[in-house]
């Protein structure tokens, strides 16, 4: 999954469900200013699930432990109650959690990606020991749809959009470059943001106080948008930054590079020798705002 191109797509919109939850955009924003390198950013962040998914387990262990080193220092303070607190809490590494491996299963399954819903399944368990990397108790991650479904609907109460959250809508739309780039990003970025955006759940859209558009529709641009991306040859796609995929690769050999045809069978999807799996597709975070 993570060497699909809509994984970028998925991305972008995991940050703007992230952006949901008032405390977590502020412990963004109170120690960050994106403005100031909002690519540079993007690619670090990359960087580092690229290295939790493709690097050896030293890596992947170096890695967590600086991420979890700088979160320790990072705290916040809530402009409402005058409360300072720290951004490394549970609560807010799990939503940030949840909104990414959500968005990745959601963006890939609709634009085409062969995930069946108990690939679905494995891959939420997979990913609890990402959550563990960055300082989780594996324990308390949602490890299945049903599960996911489940925190999601617990977290409606919390999630507001305020000024923080707004900033971060209009600075996804129509993020700072250079003069030069600036008619790129206007006609390719654009297209990008808001694609990722429509995807979406409703409540998202409620809250962010835009029409939400008709899931069939943005099923078709998803699946469009999979099938051209798709078309550029991997080797390509993976020497951009960061090519964490290309060095697992030389590492492992060339049978380990990802492809889903691998994950597809005639009538089934193989999980492992001798066992298959069947189902049929289901969101994860298409909920309705109470009322």
């Amino acid at each position: 999954m993570h060497g699909d191109p809509m994984m970028w797509i998925a991305g972008i919109r995991a940050l703007y469900l992230q952006a949901l939850h008032p405390r977590v955009v502020r412990g963004v924003l109170q120690n960050s200013d994106p403005g100031r390198d909002p690519w540079g950013r993007l690619l670090r962040t990359a960087d580092f699930v690229g290295t939790i998914s493709y690097g050896t387990v030293q890596d992947a262990e170096r890695a967590a432990a600086r991420i979890r080193r700088l979160h320790r220092r990072l705290q916040a303070t809530d402009p409402d109650t005058g409360e300072v607190y720290r951004v490394d809490e549970p609560e807010l590494l799990l939503w940030v959690h949840c909104a990414e491996v959500a968005s990745y299963v959601e963006v890939l399954r609709r634009s085409g990606f062969p995930l069946t819903p108990a690939l679905a399944d494995r891959y939420l368990s997979e990913q609890r020991e990402s959550a563990r990397l960055v300082g989780l108790d594996p324990a308390d991650v949602p490890a299945d749809r049903a599960a996911l479904r489940a925190y999601f609907a617990r977290m409606m109460p919390r999630l507001a959009v305020g000024d923080e959250a707004r900033g971060v809508d209009a600075f996804i739309r129509r993020p700072p470059a250079p003069p030069l780039l600036a008619p790129a990003r206007d006609l390719g970025w654009r297209r990008v943001a808001n694609l990722a955006y429509a995807a979406l759940p409703p409540y998202a859209h409620e809250l962010y106080g835009r029409r939400a558009p008709e899931p069939g529709a943005v099923d078709l641009r998803l699946r469009a948008a999979g099938n051209i991306l798709r078309c550029v040859p991997g080797r390509l796609r993976w020497q951009l930054p960061p090519p964490h995929i290309l060095r697992a690769m030389d590492r492992l050999g060339p049978g380990s590079r990802p492809a889903p045809y691998k994950l597809r069978g005639r009538a089934a999807i193989l999980d492992g020798p001798g066992r298959a799996i069947r189902g049929d597709g289901g969101d994860i975070t298409r909920w309705r705002k109470p009322g």
